[in-house]
């Protein structure tokens, strides 16, 4: 038996908490000062101050400043300060020190303070686990690097809120915890159920390959032992805390009369990923992972699934796919997708009645199946989630930094041979399809070869996060929903924000501040990718024109604000590009390399 199981919260101590303190207000004042949220007065020599709202509190700080007015703040350098008194770092009363400045709402604070100390007892739990440096997990295998990582998504201060979770929760359920999990299973009614899936699945013989023979057939024992026949249900599985939080007491309606029944645990274990609700099968890694519903707010949203929106995944995936493969530019790059091959969603019709389609009511119970990649590596290749070359490990190494290492490459073409493979399907699928993903560190999977070269890039998550810009664009019907009515000149936003703010803002200053690659080597690099691919396609000239990757600035979308005025749904659905908060100009850092 562990210390863990002895005592759940070993990991709160004075020390492990006051470094939490320290890292998540350097990552405050960093992406606050970037949203223009904070104004950081000089004091000389890379030095800076941060006043409180009532002016009697003064954050002190050495920072240096990047492209993209990023601000790489150096957490041992912060000291807080009231009048000649020095007093200790604590986020709790930053956030509410600045509270006005950050435009807290009384009814958002007290909900963004709790997001803000789940946070940091997950920062905290995190520090217990082995070190393990940089150049170790370059060399590690696909899950350990998944849970090896200790920040989550780089733009959001509370990133890992949870709400919902206990301790015992965090430490079964959290990716960081890297416990093996069994699924629950779940028989529901078939008249109130949707199964879909691609145009090459049946039912039966999919649920029969995922869960196995042996396991079916005592499923449908259960069921007939109950006077139930296993003919009227479909198969469904689901999150374990989503059963034992929520299901089975705010479903109990549906479990009383047998439209839901309780079937138990699956035998495949799995692990938790980044995302939280989707699950790696790490008793068969070629088998399909399972994303389940998960009524928890973590990062402006209840993470659950909307069984109407899953019956139209997989018609998407396989249409994105058969793009996907007949072009050649994708063909040339590697470029693929792992598809989310079948869907299965549960109407509770009393919810249903009582609230609009966007309700966390009708998203409490539908699961999807999505590829592994893993059957698709060849010899000597691996994997890894994009989302780890932004980890820094406890020495300051950069998992980058250790990958352009072991390449023997100089750090810019192994730099070039990545934007080649994750870069250059993003601009395509724009200029060519007015097709945009969502390709952040999280929703990306890299595979490296032997050197620890990356190359290729697996895109993820697609139903949810791809969106068709062009109006005329002739979708097949069950694909219609990725459509939407973006403004002109908000469009290249796409790639500007989520490629160029949100992921290489941060992995440029990384490699910058470790030595590793000069800044103006890197936007120049990433200059040099965008001019190739605009080069082998003259008959696009039109689109490079009116979409300009070389326009001097682009608006800066803040993420931040979104959480901070409203972090239970930071984004309407239905109107995307409405909700965004754009303050002011960001200066592109490849304009003068046009």
């Amino acid at each position: 038996m562990t210390a863990f199981v002895t005592d759940p919260v070993a990991h709160l101590t004075p020390e492990r908490w006051a470094d939490a303190n320290r890292a998540l207000i350097r990552k405050g004042l960093a992406e606050f000062a970037h949203e223009r949220l904070l104004d950081p007065q000089e004091l000389g020599e890379s030095r800076y101050k941060v006043l409180s709202d009532d002016g009697a509190t003064e954050y002190r700080f050495t920072a240096d400043r990047f492209a993209l007015d990023h601000w790489q703040v150096y957490a041992d350098s912060i000291s807080r300060h009231r009048g000649d008194e020095q007093l200790p770092l604590d986020a709790l009363q930053f956030i509410t020190e600045l509270r006005g400045a950050l435009g807290l709402s009384d009814e958002i604070l007290p909900v963004y303070l709790e997001e803000i100390s789940s946070t940091l007892a997950g920062t905290a739990f995190k520090s217990t686990k082995p070190q393990i440096t940089a150049s170790e997990l370059a060399h590690a295998g696909f899950q350990a690097i998944e849970t090896g990582m200790t920040e989550g998504h780089p733009c959001f201060v509370a990133n890992n809120g949870r709400l919902g979770f206990g301790v015992d929760e965090f430490r079964a359920y959290a990716p960081e915890a890297a416990s093996g999990i069994h699924l629950i299973w779940l028989a529901a009614r078939r008249d109130r159920t949707t199964f879909t899936a691609g145009a090459d699945i049946e039912y039966d013989a999919f649920i029969r390959a995922e869960l196995g023979e042996e396991a079916v057939d005592g499923f449908a024992a259960t069921l007939a032992s109950r006077g139930l026949d296993m003919a009227d249900y479909l198969l469904m599985p689901c999150h374990p805390w989503q059963w034992w939080n929520k299901l089975s007491v705010t479903f109990a309606a549906e479990v009383a009369q047998q439209r839901l029944v309780y079937l138990g645990e699956g035998d495949d274990t799995y692990l938790a990923q980044q995302s939280i609700r989707t699950f790696f099968n790490t008793s068969d890694p070629a088998k399909h992972y399972v994303k389940t519903a998960l009524s928890v707010l973590n990062m402006g949203f209840m993470r659950g699934l909307s069984a109407a929106y899953m019956e139209a995944t997989p018609a998407i995936n396989d249409w994105l796919h058969q793009l996907i493969e007949s072009d050649s530019v994708f063909a040339a790059a590697r470029f693929s997708i792992i598809r989310e091959r079948a869907a299965v969603g549960y109407r509770h019709m009393e919810y249903e009645a009582a609230t609009d389609r966007y309700s966390p009511y009708r998203k409490m119970l539908a699961a999807l199946w999505r590829e592994s990649p893993v059957p698709t590596l060849a010899e000597g290749e691996r994997l890894a989630t994009m989302a780890s070359l932004l980890h820094v490990d406890h020495t300051g190494a950069s998992f980058t930094g250790a990958l352009i290492k072991e390449s023997g490459l100089a750090p810019t073409e192994w730099l070039r041979r990545y934007l080649d493979a994750y870069l250059l399907p993003i601009l395509h699928s724009f200029y060519a399809y007015d097709l945009a993903f969502m390709p952040h560190g999280e929703n990306v999977i890299l595979v490296l070869d032997e050197q620890g070269t990356v190359s290729r890039a697996i895109f993820k998550d697609i139903a949810e996060e791809i969106v068709v810009m062009d109006p005329a664009a002739v979708l097949p019907p069950a694909v219609e929903r990725v459509r939407a009515e973006i403004p002109e000149d908000m469009k290249l936003l796409s790639v500007f924000t989520d490629v160029f703010d949100c992921f290489f803002r941060f992995l440029a200053a990384t490699l910058a501040a470790e030595g590793v690659l000069d800044e103006d080597d890197f936007w120049r690099t990433v200059a040099e990718c965008v001019r190739a691919y605009e080069g082998s396609k003259p008959e696009l000239a039109d689109r490079f024109a009116q979409y300009d990757m070389f326009a001097e600035t682009f608006a800066l979308s803040a993420l931040n604000r979104l959480q901070l005025r409203n972090n239970k749904q930071m984004v309407d659905l239905s109107d995307p590009s409405a909700a965004l908060q754009l303050i002011g100009d960001l200066t592109n850092p490849i304009a003068r390399f046009a």
